[in-house]
C-alpha cells in the first residue's frame, strides 16, 4: 500500500476546490524532486529545511498560478542566509511535468546550528516574480514577516493581491523501509476565490501588514474560517506521507465541505542552464572585459547555482569581440555581434 501510494502521489500537486466554502487550493507532495534540489549542494540541516519549505511553496503557488513560463521565489536578508532563491517552470505542454530547482546563498561562519532556520535569514523581504516571457516581469515584495516562509507567503497575498491565503506545510528527513534517510516534504494552500471581494481591515502583523485574517467580512469570514479550523486538524505525519494518499487525506480533512478535484500535476527537478544561454549572458562583454574573468588556465569558467553544471570557454568565443566560434573556428568580421543599446 505504500510503495501504491509513493507512485501516485509523489512530486504531485493536486488542484481542489471547496464547493461549500467558496474556497480553492492545493495540495502537494515533494519526494525525489526535493532530493534532487537539495542534493546539488551540501547545505547545513538549517539552510536545507528552508531550501525545503522553499521548494514547497513554489510547487504550491507555481501551479495555483496561470502561467506560460516561469515564477519564482526570492527570499533575500541580512542575517548568515543571504539568500534563498527557487524557480517553477509551468508545463511545456499538456500531460508534460512542470520543472522546479533552487539554491541557496549563506555564510557557515556566521550560521546558528541551534537557531530556528527562519531567524538565520534577518531582516530583509519576500518576493514572487512572474515571467510569462513578454515583457517586464511582474515582481511583487513584502517584508519578511511572521516567524516561517509560509507565512511571509501568506502575508504576500494578503498585502498585494487581498486574497485570503493559508499554508500548512509539513517536511523533514525521512526513513523508509529498504530505503536511505532523505527529504520528503507536503503541504496544502487554501484560498478564497478570487471573485469573493475582500475587505481589507487595519493589518495585525508588523508594521501594519495585513494578514490572511484581516481580510473578508460577513459570511465569507465564516466559510474561511471554518475550511481554516478544519485544516488545523492535519498533522505532519499525514502531509508528508507517503502511507496517506493525497485524495484521502482531502477527503478526511474536507469532506463537510464538498471537496472537488481536478487533474494532479506532476513535478520535476529541472533546470534550464546551457552553454548556450551562459554564452549569451557573456555576449554583452567586450574583449578586454572577458580578460579579467580569465583564469591562470587560460579559460572562462562559470558554474551553475541551481544544478551544479560546470563550464568552460575559451575566452577568445566570448562577448562581442569574439575572434573563434564557440567550436574554435576562426569568426568571420561579419558574424561579429554587438551589445544592444
Amino acid at each position: 500500500m505504500t510503495i501504491l501510494s509513493q507512485i501516485a502521489w509523489d512530486d504531485t500537486v493536486l488542484p481542489f476546490q471547496l464547493d461549500r466554502s467558496d474556497v480553492r487550493g492545493r495540495i502537494a507532495r515533494l519526494d525525489g524532486v526535493l532530493e534532487q534540489v537539495l542534493e546539488q549542494h551540501a547545505y547545513p540541516p538549517v539552510v536545507e529545511a528552508l531550501v525545503a519549505e522553499a521548494a514547497l511553496l513554489t510547487a504550491l503557488i507555481g501551479q495555483a498560478i496561470k502561467l506560460r513560463w516561469k515564477l519564482s521565489l526570492q527570499i533575500r536578508g541580512n542575517g548568515p542566509i543571504r539568500l534563498i532563491a527557487t524557480d517553477y517552470f509551468s508545463p511545456s505542454a499538456d500531460g508534460e511535468p512542470a520543472r522546479i530547482r533552487g539554491y541557496a546563498s549563506y555564510d557557515a561562519d556566521r550560521l546558528d546550528p541551534e537557531a530556528t532556520p527562519f531567524s538565520q535569514i534577518g531582516e530583509g523581504y519576500f518576493a514572487i516574480l512572474i515571467d510569462q516571457g513578454e515583457g517586464a516581469p511582474y515582481q511583487g515584495i513584502t517584508p519578511l514577516d511572521g516567524g516561517s516562509l509560509s507565512a511571509c507567503a501568506e502575508t504576500y497575498f494578503a498585502q498585494s493581491e487581498q486574497l485570503p491565503t493559508r499554508f500548512e506545510l509539513a517536511y523533514a528527513r525521512s526513513v523508509l523501509p529498504g530505503q536511505g534517510e532523505h527529504w520528503r516534504a507536503g503541504g496544502v494552500m487554501l484560498q478564497m476565490m478570487p471573485e469573493m471581494p475582500g475587505v481589507a481591515r487595519e493589518g495585525s502583523g508588523e508594521g501594519g501588514l495585513l494578514r490572511h485574517t484581516d481580510i473578508l467580512a460577513g459570511e465569507e469570514d465564516e466559510n474561511w474560517v471554518r475550511a481554516n479550523v478544519l485544516l488545523d486538524t492535519v498533522e505532519d505525519i499525514e502531509l508528508i506521507g507517503p502511507s496517506v494518499e493525497l485524495t484521502s487525506l482531502l477527503v478526511r480533512l474536507f469532506h463537510e465541505e464538498a471537496p472537488r478535484v481536478y487533474d494532479p500535476q506532476r513535478v520535476e527537478f529541472g533546470c534550464t542552464c546551457s552553454e548556450d544561454r551562459v554564452r549569451d549572458s557573456l555576449a554583452i562583454y567586450s574583449a578586454k572585459d572577458i580578460a579579467t574573468m580569465t583564469t591562470d588556465e587560460g579559460l572562462v569558467t562559470a558554474d551553475c547555482q541551481f544544478c551544479g553544471a560546470h563550464y568552460r570557454f575559451d575566452p577568445a568565443s566570448l562577448g562581442f569581440e569574439a575572434t573563434v566560434n564557440p567550436d574554435g573556428t576562426p569568426r568571420d568580421k561579419g558574424e561579429e555581434t554587438r551589445p544592444n543599446d
